[in-house]
């Protein structure tokens, strides 16, 4: 059995994900016990001209839902990106992960040479779904994810490589 273009993408966002709002999970537990405020760790930086922890979530969650549009064909659910709050990211990827388990398994069938075009700025990037997903958007989503995992440690929040795979574990 091969894996098909649903495999190595749908179940692999919801995994990271659901990492994520682990490590969220972490970094409010640390908050409060430090007495920080949230703020400090929603709207923290690697380098002044990089996304906040916020910024980099919507972006987690925008690449893995064009996924399932632009391969797997399912309706858009836009979401604005207006978090401001722990509990507000932890609601954004709750709803990501709604979305993808939604997404049917054969939905991305036969899909492996089709066009994907978007805007990216003043460019448009065209890629076959294959190339598509592997080539940019896994790539672009794990960047999305390791930058928020980093940002939390940066912060102090007590993390580590089990923390960034907490879900993962060995299937049959």
């Amino acid at each position: 059995m091969s894996l098909s273009l649903y495999d190595i993408s749908i179940p692999v966002f919801i995994t990271a994900l659901r990492n994520l709002s682990h490590n969220l999970h972490k970094g409010e537990a640390y908050a409060a016990e430090q007495g920080i405020a949230e703020e400090e760790l929603t709207t923290a930086r690697l380098f002044p001209d990089m996304l906040p922890l916020t910024g980099q979530i919507q972006r987690a969650s925008d690449t893995a839902r064009f996924v399932a549009v632009r391969v797997g064909q399912t309706e858009p659910r836009p979401m604005a990106d207006n978090e401001v709050s722990l509990a507000d990211l932890q609601a954004r990827i709750a709803a990501t992960i709604d979305y993808l388990s939604a997404v049917a398994p054969d939905s991305m069938d036969g899909r492996e040479t089709s066009a994907v075009s978007f805007k990216a700025g003043p460019r448009t990037l065209n890629f076959t779904g294959t190339s598509y997903i592997l080539g940019f958007a896994l790539p672009n989503f794990y960047f999305h994810v390791t930058t928020a995992y980093a940002i939390l440690r940066h912060k102090g929040v007590p993390l580590g490589k089990t923390d960034f795979l907490a879900g993962a574990s060995p299937r049959s």
